[in-house]
């Protein structure tokens, strides 16, 4: 398991939702909590610690004999992009068949799940100094703080590429402890349990994920089983929450190259102050397997979303149109997009029509050279603003490379839109945020089970709003040992 550094604070300003026709703000209260009370120079430790097994690692002759595996995206720092909800898109991914199933024999029966036992431990600790740790406005606070991140993945079966027959547990919890704001010091946990099972002509895949979230930043887990960490832009600061987040999916060849492919998918998203919501949909697709390098597909989404009030439930149906295509042996790509018909129950607004997508581009032009893209669009109902949805369309660029077989770079970029508009009948809204981050870093792999790494990131808010605007500075040291 490849599992990315999370940014989050344990303390909260509580927020409180105020409702007005034109414009609804939370504003921080001071509930502040504590529960670690050491004053301790952790930039220090932290530090000493790094340059004492540096010294130690290039005096070793165990450094000119450790063999290397290239996982670039294992040991550098995570891009931070938003969406800032953290409630998962709907799924609109195209399926990857293995194979064209008329050559399968229909008759075979699948022997289950394998029995071989795969397991990782790592233990993750980073020191960083940030000039704004509650990503604030008005009030920057600076401050050093190191991270602790164990975690642990247990697993059955084909956990790494996911084709076969699997099952997936990964667990990671991050403390944070602040060298001068103790108050701050946060303690988060993400599960997250995944299982496949194919037999014959069809395919189950199952997924549950639980997220006990507090900070100024949220993790969200990505397609590939590993956690991103992103800013909730929409509460643009330091409060609590918690994910649930279950997706049943299923695939059936109904001849050779034409398969069916349904999904279901529950997330709910429990403010302690805020407003929470819960998001309930279904898709059906038909596809076709035009070669081992192109799957398309046509189908369409339904979901239903449970608000709390004073915002609206809400409705929604999507015409959809996927595709997958393995352009060369160096570049693949994959697409969704289409239209969302969004509705609101009682006194909302009329429909709301608006394009969804998703895409993904990865191109590998030489060995140990990755360039990808991401990009997509959805709607998001607010959990600060009272009466208000928000469009979000965002989109990132990661470079990385790798040098001398041992030495990591990589560039991340991202820029994000978010344009609310007003979910009741006759309201109205003028909030619009323009996020954009950039983030270089540098990884060493000292060993095969030992990495160094630092980097810096520098992101911002341009708001409307004032309130929600702010602008952030990092700098973090980070070292990483799995088993």
């Amino acid at each position: 398991m490849r599992v990315p550094s999370l940014l989050l604070g344990f303390v909260f300003a509580e927020k409180v939702c105020i409702y007005a026709l034109n414009l609804e703000l939370s504003r921080p209260m001071n509930a502040i909590r504590g529960i670690f009370q050491r004053k301790a120079s952790h930039f220090a430790l932290a530090l000493g610690i790094l340059i004492l097994t540096v010294f130690s690692a290039f005096t070793s002759r165990a450094f000119a004999q450790e063999a290397l595996v290239a996982k670039v995206d294992a040991v550098e720092p995570p891009s931070l992009l938003t969406p800032e909800e953290s409630s998962p898109p709907v799924d609109n991914s195209v399926p990857l068949p293995v194979a064209d199933m008329s050559t399968v024999d229909s008759t075979r029966v699948e022997s289950g799940i394998p029995r071989r036992f795969h397991y990782e431990l790592r233990l993750s600790v980073r020191t960083v100094y940030d000039d704004n740790i509650n990503l604030s406005h008005d009030d920057r606070i600076a401050d050093f703080y190191t991270t602790i991140e164990p975690s642990i993945m247990l697993g059955l079966g084909d956990t790494e590429t996911r084709q076969e027959n699997y099952l997936r547990l990964d667990y990671i919890a991050s403390l944070f402890l602040f060298a001068d704001h103790t108050e701050d010091n946060a303690l988060q946990h993400v599960l997250r349990l995944e299982g496949q099972y194919r037999a014959n002509r069809l395919t189950l895949t199952l997924s549950q994920m639980v997220q006990i979230i507090d900070g100024a930043d949220v993790s969200i887990a990505n397609s590939g089983g590993n956690f991103d960490q992103q800013v909730n832009l929409d509460v643009a600061g330091r409060t609590r929450f918690n994910i649930y987040a279950t997706r049943l999916n299923a695939a059936y060849y109904l001849t050779g190259k034409t398969f069916l492919s349904a999904g279901a998918d529950y997330s709910a998203t429990v403010y302690n102050t805020l407003i929470s919501s819960n998001v309930v949909s279904g898709n059906l697709f038909l596809n076709y397997n035009y070669s081992s390098k192109l799957v398309g597909g046509i189908g369409g989404t339904i979901g239903y979303d449970r608000v709390d009030a004073p915002n609206p439930d809400q409705t929604f149906e999507q015409a959809n149109a996927r595709i997958s295509y393995q352009v060369t042996g160096k570049i693949d790509l994959t697409a969704s997009g289409g239209v969302e018909f969004r509705n609101f129950k009682g006194q909302g607004r009329d429909q709301y029509v608006s394009p969804v997508f998703e895409v993904g581009v990865n191109y590998t032009p030489f060995d140990g050279t990755r360039l990808s893209l991401t990009a997509n669009r959805r709607t998001l109902s607010s959990a600060v603003l009272a009466g208000q949805d928000f469009a979000v369309t965002n989109v990132t660029v990661n470079l990385q490379q790798r040098l001398f077989a041992r030495v990591y770079l990589s560039v991340s970029a991202g820029y994000e839109n978010s344009d609310y508009f007003s979910a009741i009948a006759g309201g109205s809204s003028d909030r619009r945020d323009d996020y954009y981050f950039i983030q270089p870093s540098i990884a060493v792999r000292v060993t095969r089970f030992w990495t160094l790494g630092a980097y810096y990131q520098h992101r911002a808010n341009n708001s409307s709003v004032d309130a929600f605007s702010f602008h952030d500075n990092q700098v973090g040291l980070r070292t990483s040992l799995t088993f």
